[in-house]
């Protein structure tokens, strides 16, 4: 600790062990303090600026001080901003009504955590009831033509038929079976369960079939769109909404200042008021074009979620670590002090060991240090720790 007790000396224009001299002559350090008689004069010249105050500490209170040495240093710099969550475009889709007809009976709700091709409702719909009907028909017809053809072939063998009618026969049960196998397909796409289907290749006998909106991938039903009864129309009536949560998308905007230090794999840190969990994520995504009313650059952050407590639609701050290297003088945090304007400064140990009150420009801040963009020189002394009580004994 520094002892405020101990006298400090100033050699510029304060001498703080002198409490008489300080109270006689206190505009002596005030940046505030009248130009002398002559500078008001006519026709004087323009006033050099006065030179900041220099403050000489004792070596029981200088030991106290750390000092530190600015010179270039190479970092990679950290560009802030602000983004809202989404959910993984990759791994998120709204389900749409595969068919036409009112749903029946809804299987799951909000929250529910869902596998791919898992049933979500049924719906009844004479598109299903057609689409069983076609599929009976191609697979008689393929059968049919199948057994013609094989006939046909055995015809031609004993020269009982033509060569151009076995060929035909053989085109007819092609067709017949690619016919066949679409009617399979379509009824795979309006959601016929599986059993159903083996059943129908059977040929055996179905009853009550229904259709069945599934889910198209893996993930959690994150919204409910449809009740039970409601009419759906195919291929425009969403249903449900089914996202993997285990990753999420951090919609984010990047201004021009900062475009260029941001860069594709940059590693981003993500946070929110929600938690005081750290988000570990990566830029995967940099926008081709400017939005012309912020005149920001959109940037995404992919973020695994494993515990889930990222959110749609949540704002959080989005740290990215840039891998663009820059060259600046850094010092300490602690070395910054601010004016009663809030004007940044520092105190800088001159050759002789006193220290100057200096103004500085800000840039960037690097975790505990700020980047001074001016006002510092290479290989000038900085006052890292115990500016502040020099900033008291100043004020005295």
């Amino acid at each position: 600790m520094i002892d405020l007790r101990s006298p400090i000396r100033s050699r510029a224009c304060l001498t703080l062990g002198a409490a008489v001299f300080a109270a006689a002559a206190p505009a002596a350090c005030s940046k505030d303090a009248p130009p002398p008689p002559e500078a008001r004069a006519p026709g004087y010249g323009a006033t050099p600026a006065a030179k900041a105050c220099e403050l000489v500490l004792p070596p029981a209170q200088r030991e106290r001080i750390a000092i530190t040495t600015v010179a270039p240093t190479r970092y990679t710099p950290l560009v802030y901003a602000t983004g809202t969550v989404a959910f993984d475009g990759d791994q998120s889709t709204e389900v749409l009504a595969p068919i036409s007809g009112p749903v029946t009976r809804i299987l799951v709700q909000p929250g529910d955590v869902v596998r791919r091709g898992q049933a979500l409702a049924y719906v009844s719909s004479p598109d299903y009831a057609a689409a069983v009907s076609n599929y009976r028909k191609a697979a008689a017809t393929a059968r049919n033509l199948q057994h013609i053809a094989d006939l046909d072939v055995q015809l031609f063998k004993n020269d009982a038929i033509a060569r151009r009618d076995m060929e035909q026969a053989q085109t007819d049960a092609v067709t017949a079976a690619a016919d066949r196998d679409a009617a399979l397909e379509q009824l795979r796409s309006i959601g016929v369960e599986d059993s159903t289907i083996q059943a129908l290749q059977e040929n055996r006998p179905v009853a009550n079939v229904q259709g069945a909106i599934r889910a198209p991938l893996a993930g959690t039903v994150v919204e409910r769109l449809v009740t039970p009864g409601q009419l759906l129309q195919a291929g425009s009536t969403p249903c449900f909404t089914v996202a993997d949560l285990s990753r999420m998308w951090v919609m984010t905007n990047v201004f021009e200042s900062d475009l260029s230090d941001v860069r594709l794999g940059d590693e981003a840190d993500v946070v929110s008021n929600a938690s005081t969990t750290v988000f570990h994520g990566a830029v995967d995504n940099i926008a081709a074009e400017v939005d012309s009313t912020t005149k920001a650059t959109a940037a995404r952050v992919v973020v695994p979620n494993p515990a889930r407590l990222l959110k749609k639609g949540m704002y959080v701050r989005v740290t990215v670590h840039s891998h663009h290297e820059h060259t600046g003088l850094l010092v300490p945090i602690a070395a910054v002090l601010r004016d009663e304007d809030n004007n940044p400064f520092v105190y800088v140990q001159d050759a002789n060991g006193a220290f100057e009150r200096r103004s500085v420009t800000l840039g960037e801040r690097l975790a505990d240090q700020y980047q001074i963009a001016a006002g510092l020189q290479p290989a000038e002394k900085v006052v890292s720790q115990g500016g502040l009580f020099l900033q008291f004994a100043q004020s005295q």
